[in-house]
């Protein structure tokens, strides 16, 4: 068997026969083998214990060639490299979801795949391997108008707030452009979903999305990483290899972090760019670049030109369209929206029932700078997912807020909460506390009797 790079972890020391993995006595085949879905599962060891014939279909590989192989050896996908789903699964415990990768079929053709992930366990709760489902991306949704679902979600970007609802009339038709785009935002605010919700909803929604962290990747690697190398090119380099922007195809590709490139890709970046071809390193032949370039940075690339640290003929040459992420405390509106988004995606990962959180909870939220913006709003609902019992959500469940300070004053509307005590400003607290009249009252800032008074008068009681 042909030596393979291991990126994700060490290789067993040689002559070393493998541990015995406990889920490899389990016939996992009469449950995955009729599946749509590739199915596959490994030990402990990341070897492969079962693989079914939608595997087998998919990957052009068949069940007797990769048992017993490990599973790097076999998909060869960008995140074998840095951030293996099936290993981080193993390590925290935690389910990777929609994962888009790029994998090698068994031709070497680069493909793209969206992959699930989740633990196996034995009866002792003790984590013996893992579980990966993968499938080509389906075909993306219909485009539809910005007013789905009450215009908070479009294309899976969450908001009701006037930045947001502008940047979803801004999507259709900067998705259907080939035209350079720049997302410019805080840490935090979601510019890789913006990103892949431009892929998606772009023409080339089946060709691969390929995002790469100019900031997560030493100097000395990331030419390689975005260009690819010839065999031989340097120390180590015992095979060809094609990079990032080769893999992209006809897709699209994604420079998160580009503000952290260092003058010298910079330089080599803009001439790409502007000649639509490159080279391999340490190669000679010239290789079109085919895909669309999509750029994002949470630094004031404005400071970084007049500081000399990022070429002003490269900046202008990515920003042809520039998009804006506000932080979520420029948008407190949306924290509503956001928060229900996240209690059902944690009740579907979980198998809880959380139907709401209590109005005290809304109210610290509204009263809260979020430094780590969505992601950090995001992180404090999982928080609170690991220690709620019941159906709704008390502060008591919320992780350390750096920096907030309770306040002793009248309660504050939250944000979100319409500002006139109309019918719909009522329906609107009533179905926050679940029915439940104090906490309404407490939601919108009025005693429980007010609020009963009022909805005597409209005729709701």
């Amino acid at each position: 068997m042909e030596k393979m790079e291991t990126y994700c972890m060490m290789k067993p020391t040689a002559g070393m026969a493998p541990p015995p993995s406990p889920c490899a006595n389990f016939d996992y085949r009469s449950v995955f083998e009729d599946l749509p879905e590739g199915v596959f599962t490994v030990d402990m060891g990341r070897r492969i214990t079962s693989f079914n014939r939608s595997a087998e279909r998919i990957t052009g590989f068949g069940r007797a060639e990769v048992l017993g192989r490990h599973c790097w050896e076999i998909f060869r996908s960008d995140l074998c490299r840095r951030d293996c789903p099936l290993e981080r699964a193993m390590r925290t415990g935690e389910t990777r979801m929609d994962q888009d990768v790029i994998a090698r079929d068994r031709g070497g053709r680069p493909h793209s795949l969206r992959v699930n992930v989740s633990v196996l366990q034995d009866e002792l709760g003790r984590i013996v391997g893992a579980v990966e489902t993968f499938r080509p991306p389906a075909h993306p949704r219909p485009r539809v108008p910005v007013g789905l679902s009450g215009g908070d979600n479009f294309a899976g970007i969450i908001g009701r707030s006037a930045a947001m609802r502008r940047l979803f009339e801004m999507l259709p038709d900067v998705a259907a452009s080939d035209a350079n785009v720049l997302i410019q935002g805080e840490s935090g605010t979601g510019k890789d979903l913006l990103a892949r919700s431009l892929h998606q909803l772009s023409p080339r929604r089946n060709a691969p999305f390929v995002a790469v962290n100019c900031a997560a990747l030493a100097e000395t690697l990331l030419e390689s990483e975005l260009f690819g190398h010839e065999k031989g090119a340097f120390t180590g380099a015992d095979r060809a290899r094609p990079g990032r922007f080769e893999l992209a195809g006809e897709g699209t590709l994604f420079l998160d972090e580009i503000g952290e490139l260092k003058p010298q890709l910079q330089v080599k970046l803009l001439r790409v760019i502007e000649e639509r071809s490159f080279e391999r390193v340490g190669g000679a032949r010239s290789i079109p670049l085919n895909a669309r370039i999509i750029s994002a940075t949470n630094q004031n690339l404005e400071r970084a030109l007049r500081e000399g640290r990022f070429r002003e003929d490269l900046y202008y040459r990515l920003r042809t369209v520039p998009m804006h992420l506000p932080p979520l405390r420029e948008r407190l509106e949306d924290i509503p929206t956001l928060v229900d988004h996240f209690v059902s995606r944690f009740n579907h990962r979980s198998g809880k029932r959380v139907r709401s959180v209590d109005p005290k909870v809304l109210q610290r939220f509204s009263r809260y700078a979020w430094p780590g913006n969505v992601r950090e709003l995001e992180r404090c609902v999982e928080h609170a997912f690991v220690f709620v019992k019941g159906p709704v959500i008390f502060a008591r469940y919320l992780p350390e807020m750096a920096g907030y300070q309770p306040s002793d004053a009248a309660p504050e509307k939250p944000a979100g909460a319409p500002k006139a005590l109309d019918e719909k400003t009522l329906r609107w607290a009533l179905s926050q506390a679940g029915g439940r009249r104090a906490e309404a009252a407490a939601l919108l800032g009025i005693s429980r009797t007010s609020l009963w008074r009022r909805m005597k008068q409209m005729g709701m009681v």
